[in-house]
């Protein structure tokens, strides 16, 4: 029954396919020889749409969630991890679940392999778990793995996940992280430090300023600007001078 299920989500991936929508994706995740989602194949499906399959299927058992995660098939993976997002956070969810959850996604991490997938995944589930455990050390290791193309999704797994620690007030696993990646060649890693750093800021604006006078004259101007987004005028072109002046 649950092999026919699986089936069955890929049979209603298919039948919402648009091939217009597909042509597009293809262009916007960069999917041209040697760019970072190079192998992807789309179909042309809508998340808000993936959505409401995750939710229509989120009983199928996590053996046969394997067989979307594994798909060369982009939305067939979004859909598998949002059906594991589901199952996280479902009512009867207990611990042991929680734990199979979290053991899934990191035996299948190298599968969570666009932006994308890592954002709408890593806090949710990865987050939530090392918030309840207080254990951090994962992060730090994939915040340290060398800056190649095989890490640049750990990399970046490592830093947006402390969105969830940031929603609880705990800024600290952020900031190291990002002193860690500070100079990370990879836009997708720059744009993803300067997102949690100005997150950081909205919880508490003077830390993020303590961070910037130590670190703004490192740090590439795409990181800075995502950082500093929300500061006044005044303010933004200061930092951006230190940048300009550093590099």
């Amino acid at each position: 029954m649950n092999s026919i299920k699986v089936s069955l989500v890929g049979r209603t991936l298919d039948k919402l396919a648009n091939q217009d929508q597909a042509r597009a994706s293809k262009l916007f995740f960069k999917t041209g020889q040697g760019d970072y989602a190079e192998k992807d194949r789309f179909i042309g499906v809508s998340v808000p749409i993936q959505r409401k399959v995750a939710k229509q299927f989120q009983e199928i058992k996590l053996r046969e969630l394997e067989k979307l995660i594994n798909s060369p098939i982009h939305e067939y993976r979004m859909t598998g991890l949002l059906i594991l997002v589901e199952k996280y956070y479902a009512k009867l969810t207990g611990d042991y679940l929680r734990q199979e959850c979290v053991d899934f996604y990191l035996g299948h991490v190298d599968q969570v392999n666009n932006w994308d997938l890592v954002d709408t995944s890593c806090y949710k589930l990865l987050g939530d778990y090392l918030w309840r455990k207080q254990e951090f050390e994962l992060l730090y290791r994939y915040a340290g793995l060398e800056s190649t193309r095989q890490n640049l999704w750990k990399n970046r797994i490592a830093i947006v996940t402390t969105l969830a620690f940031i929603r609880h007030d705990r800024l600290d696993q952020t900031y190291q992280i990002s002193e860690i990646l500070i100079r990370h060649p990879e836009d997708l890693i720059q744009k993803a430090v300067g997102w949690m750093l100005r997150e950081a800021g909205k919880r508490d604006r003077y830390s993020l300023i303590d961070f910037l006078n130590i670190y703004a004259g490192q740090m590439p101007r795409t990181m800075l600007g995502y950082a500093i987004e929300r500061f006044e005028p005044d303010l933004k072109r200061y930092y951006r001078g230190l940048v300009a002046y550093s590099n």
